[in-house]
């Protein structure tokens, strides 16, 4: 269900480029890459914020906002979702120590 929603919202979200940006946040992020940056940073600092608070409810929500923002990234860059899966599917075939070292040679 996770994937579906994922790909509904990366398809919604790539149609939303060409909108008008006075009209849809997501255009105004798609035309601003240093909007788009900025906002990215602050739904992850608030999302940092709820988790060392132990805010469940603030947790789920700014993980949503991340994630969203996230998407528009991806929009953004090119990048397909499953580009992103495959990346993660590779990496559960190692330990995240392993991987880590990995990507320091």
């Amino acid at each position: 269900m996770a994937d579906h929603i994922t790909k509904t919202l990366f398809k919604i979200l790539k149609e939303r480029r060409n909108f008008d940006i006075d009209k849809s946040y997501t255009a105004q992020l798609l035309n601003n890459p240093n909007f788009l940056a900025k906002k990215i940073g602050e739904e992850s600092t608030e999302l940092i914020i709820d988790l060392v608070n132990n805010n469940k409810t603030g947790v789920i929500s700014e993980s949503a906002d991340l994630l969203y923002h996230l998407i528009v990234s991806w929009v953004s860059s090119g990048v397909h979702p499953e580009e992103i899966w495959n990346e993660l599917s590779k990496r559960t075939l190692k330990s995240g120590i392993e991987e880590k070292e990995s990507r320091k040679k």
